[in-house]
């Protein structure tokens, strides 16, 4: 598995109206092939940051599969106004502890 980290930096003033139009658009992230779940949270600091965490099945699935198709294009025609700056997406995998 694994986890997609976003950090969103949405324009001030624009946080409920991005927050309801990622409702709108979150189905087709999750349409996509490997799509496991995902969570957006909200800064307790900075009212206008967000981070977006996505588990997928594979890398691939997010930096290809979700990347290169149509669901993303129309994902982003939802979202992309809403940000100030390009987000700052890493993926991880998880570390067994035990």
């Amino acid at each position: 598995m694994i986890l997609q980290s976003s950090m969103l930096k949405v324009k001030p003033g624009k946080a409920s109206e991005f927050e309801s139009s990622f409702r709108k658009s979150q189905s087709l992230l999750a349409g996509t092939r490997g799509y496991i779940s995902h969570e957006l949270h909200k800064c307790v600091e900075q009212e206008d940051r967000y981070m977006l965490l996505v588990q997928w099945q594979t890398l691939g699935d997010h930096a290809v599969g979700f990347k290169h198709s149509p669901a993303r294009a129309e994902w982003e025609s939802f979202l992309q106004d809403y940000y100030e700056r390009e987000t700052e997406t890493d993926h991880y995998v998880r570390i067994r502890l035990e």
